[in-house]
This record gives C-alpha cells, structure tokens and sequence, in this order.
C-alpha cells in the first residue's frame, strides 16, 4: 500500500479522524497529514481531530528509504499538527513506533488500550534521532527520557500512563473517542491555541521571557471577561450542537471516573485529568 485513505468525517460531525498505517511510505504519510491540517484549518466550526495510531506494523524500519528532505517535511507536518487550532486526540493501541510514535508525542489528548506497546524506532540497532527525542524530554523529562532512548526499553501501557505519555487507558476506544471528541470539541480554537502556546513555551523558556507572552494572554482574557462598550466579545468554548451527547446523558470527561467506570462506555483510568481544566 503506497497511499493513506485521506481523513473521515466522524459520524457526529465534531470532527476528522485519520487512520496511519505504519507500512505506509513516509511521503504518503506527510501528504495524507497535511491534508488532514488543511482541512481542519478550513472548517468553520469547533473541530477535534482524532488519530488512530498502531496497526502491530509501526515498529519495523523507520523512516525507511528517503532523504533528509522528505524527513524535514514529515517534522514539518507533525509540528504543524502540534500547533493546530483544533484539538487533537490520539488512538493507541498494540504497537506503537514510527509515526505512530512521533503522532502520539504531538497530540493534546492521548487514550490507550491497555495492550499498548511503545517502540523507540531502531534501525540496524542505531537509534533513529528524529524529534521523537525532542518531546519525549519534554513530555517525561531527561530522568525518564535517558532510560528509553539510552537503553531502548520499551513501554508498556502502565509506564506510558506512569510517565505521561497517555493520559488514560481505555478498553471501548470508539466510545471512548465519542466522549472525548465531545467534551474536548467544546473548547474554542483561539483558547486552545493559546493554552497549547503557553504550555510549549514553559519548559524551554525563562520567566523573564516567558511573562510577556502571559500577560498578552491575560489581557486576552480579560477582554473577553469584560469586553469593551460596542466591543464584540472574544470565541468563547462552543455549545455542544443538539443530539452530539450520547443518549444516556451529558459524558462525563475523559479520563474522570466517570468516563473510566468500568462499563460498557468510555473506560479508562480514573485519575487521569480532565483536558482543558483549571490548574492543567
């Protein structure tokens, strides 16, 4: 197979969803991305992108046969996932390397089966040194960091969840998927944007010139808590559209125990946070 199925519109409307198949060639992968990005970009309402990652085939040769120039492209695109006004929410589950890998450290909201199985991307027993490296430190921090890329362990579902590689486990991922795409798709894209910004930026720049940009996104919010006479006020989080919640009731956020009750809906791991609350 040398070309992605592009993304699908979810059933409820909330959003995109795009499958990645790890045997897939790397250009194919950044086209089928970017198009992914493009139209989540055009879309006129409030948006969450699912990725649907492991197929027990993304722990083979990464990146494969290329050139530096179609891996820069694949950074690009992934990097541009990262900084995309819609919410995101990757899909592990079994193995999980390669582009799977690189997805799921871009992604805002992680869930995992428990069968999860991450891989580091090795080649010929040489690590492979994409940006994987980057967001793993920045994710679980060197502690954690220096243990999987020195030693090549891999992680199971517990350790990712133990590190903060994924934020719940959860045996129903399509129920799961529902509960999560509606509760994180009520979240204006200008507010993710700016909490996803403020969140990138800590860990790699110092108070001193953090606080600017702080302060712009304080007297952002200010302005949209009081607006000006005649002054049209800022997006606010969008009001889920009638017959999007399921029909038992309001979802109770991914990741709450709630949602991780163990019935027949969402699963997954009780202390996980929720997505977009005070104090995350």
């Amino acid at each position: 197979m040398s070309t992605l199925p592009p993304a699908e519109e979810l059933a409820d409307g909330l959003g995109l969803r795009l499958r990645i198949d790890g045997a897939v060639p790397l250009d194919a992968l950044t086209r089928a991305l970017d198009d992914l990005c493009r139209r989540a970009d055009e879309r006129d309402r409030q948006t969450v992108a699912v990725l649907v990652l492991g197929d027990g085939t993304s722990g083979g040769p990464w990146p494969g046969d290329v050139g530096v120039q179609d891996v820069g492209r694949w950074e690009r695109a992934v990097r541009r996932l990262e900084r995309l006004a819609a919410v995101t929410v990757a899909v592990a589950s079994g193995t999980c390397g390669g582009p799977s890998l690189d997805l799921l450290l871009a992604a805002d909201y992680r869930m995992a089966t428990p069968d999860l199985r991450l891989v580091l991307p090795v080649n010929d027993g040489h690590f492979w040194p994409g940006m994987a490296v980057h967001r793993l430190v920045r994710h679980t921090g060197l502690a954690h960091a220096r243990r999987l890329v020195l030693w090549g362990h891999d992680v199971t579902a517990p350790r990712a969840l133990e590190y903060g590689l994924i934020d719940e486990t959860v045996p129903d991922t399509g129920e799961a998927v529902r509960t999560a795409t509606v509760w994180l798709g009520r979240a204006s894209a200008a507010e993710v944007a700016v909490r996803r910004a403020l969140l990138l930026e800590a860990a790699s720049t110092l108070h001193e010139d953090a606080l600017g940009t702080h302060l712009a996104a304080c007297a952002r919010e200010l302005r949209r808590l009081r607006p000006a006479p005649g002054e049209q006020a800022l997006d606010e989080p969008a009001r889920p559209r009638p017959g999007a919640l399921p029909t038992a009731g309001s979802p109770a956020p991914p990741g709450t125990p709630a949602a991780s009750a163990p019935t027949d809906t969402a699963g997954g791991a009780a202390d996980a946070d929720r997505p977009g609350s005070p104090g995350t």
